[in-house]
């Protein structure tokens, strides 16, 4: 059984996938996500994503599949995507330094928090589509 789970939405429009540049901690600051956090207890993966990116974002999404596969992170946590749709309003970064739409040519050239890099090859492909 994990621990934690940190879930992430992959924002998909038009082409171009929605990346995030954190703020803190330190460490991470000035590095590119996918938009999440943490899932509370009681809450599904699906309605800790919901909340989070309602939080961070200020959108109201819908989740959808799977991205890639779980990452292991420290502390026991676990940290899992998914594919979200935009259901309502327009993402603003309230917990983030700047947000970007990016195209799969440019995945591999962001400066990815460690965690997040592994998914490129998934993200690239969900962009193919």
């Amino acid at each position: 059984m994990a621990g934690q789970i940190v879930v992430a939405g992959a924002l998909i429009s038009q082409g171009a996938l929605l990346v995030a540049q954190r703020k803190r901690p330190p460490e991470l600051a000035g590095l590119w996500e996918l938009p999440g956090g943490k899932v509370a207890a009681g809450e599904s993966d699906a309605d800790g994503l919901v909340r989070e990116l309602r939080e961070e974002l200020g959108i109201a999404v819908t989740v959808g599949a799977r991205v890639g596969a779980d990452v292991a992170l420290p502390n026991a946590m676990t940290l899992r995507a998914y594919l979200v749709t935009c259901a309502s309003g327009s993402p603003l970064p309230h917990d983030h330094r700047a947000l970007r739409w990016v195209r799969a040519h440019e995945l591999d050239d962001l400066a990815w928090v460690p965690a997040d890099r592994g998914w490129v090859p998934d993200l690239a492909a969900a962009l193919a589509f």
